[in-house]
């Protein structure tokens, strides 16, 4: 275990932190004094859970491309704030995070925008790709002389200054006129009771709408979709409520650990929804 070897601080993708916490309950990770997750969205429950398990532990949420030299901003994480989405926090040294919105224009708190990169760990581009090169490494247009990267993430300012990251601007989707972030009902759906982990995806019908689908991945208890439909139907507006609740062992996955949602989109449409769907296990294996 890590007490075994010493270590004082580790660096996980947080879906990774959030398995080693459940599995060990936090018995064996003594030695931790930090923990940094980065990599993908940080969840609230995973806050919650290292407060409950590692306490007096430094937890700190990173956020940043590869194109921006790893990280670009950071948070210190207080499971004590309340706040439902847990925030990347504010650049780093030497680092400028610009929320721009049309015509590059800087927003105010509260607004979101897509984020632009400022800075000396701004990448040049990317071998020889100088047609993307040129569609994301742009003339700072605050900084003469200085470059930013586009880096197609959707956030805001809150009030105090720091950032909340909502997700990639090519994952908002338009349904029957609303706008809707995929990030967002999947942060409402993570937590619901017994989940663990939640993906929604928006589907094409053979008439050309757009559904949304959420695919959860359930703790030993699994879930109902009913009772999924109902605790998002209590947080969302219409509109946001998925119309299928498909319950999974596992999401498929891209090498760096990210999830795949390209192979989820591939995989067979389910049906709709509804509380007759579930058919109760006849034996202790099922």
């Amino acid at each position: 275990m890590i007490v075994d070897h010493g270590v004082t601080h580790t660096l996980a993708l947080p879906s990774l932190y959030g398995v080693l916490l459940r599995e060990t309950g936090g018995r064996g990770l003594g030695s931790l004094d930090t923990v940094i997750v980065a990599g993908e969205a940080c969840a609230r429950d995973l806050l919650d859970l290292h407060g409950e398990l590692m306490s007096g532990v430094r937890l700190f949420n990173e956020y940043g491309p590869t194109e921006g030299t790893v990280w670009s901003t950071v948070y210190e994480c207080d499971p004590a704030d309340g706040v439902r989405s847990v925030s990347i926090g504010r650049p780093i040294p030497n680092a400028r995070v610009y929320l721009l919105g049309t015509a590059m224009k800087p927003l105010p708190p509260g607004v979101p925008g897509e984020m632009y990169i400022g800075g000396p760990g701004v990448a040049r581009g990317y071998l020889r790709r100088p047609e993307l090169t040129a569609e994301r490494f742009l003339s700072d247009p605050f900084v003469d002389g200085e470059r930013i990267y586009r880096t197609g993430d959707l956030a805001r300012y809150l009030g105090d200054g720091r950032i909340e990251f909502l997700g990639r601007i090519d994952n908002q989707v338009k349904i029957r006129g609303y706008r809707i972030e995929l990030e967002e009902v999947e942060d409402v759906l993570s937590g619901a009771p017994h989940v663990d982990e939640a993906i929604v995806v928006a589907r094409e019908e053979p008439s050309g709408d757009l559904r949304l689908v959420a695919y959860v991945v359930g703790t030993a208890e699994r879930p109902l979709p009913q009772e999924l439909q109902d605790h998002v139907a209590e947080l969302l507006p219409d509109y946001m409520v998925p119309a299928v609740f498909t319950v999974v062992d596992s999401l498929p996955r891209m090498p760096n650990g990210k999830v795949d949602r390209a192979a989820l989109a591939a995989m067979e449409a389910p049906g709709p929804s509804t509380a007759d769907d579930f058919v109760a296990p006849r034996n202790p294996t099922e």
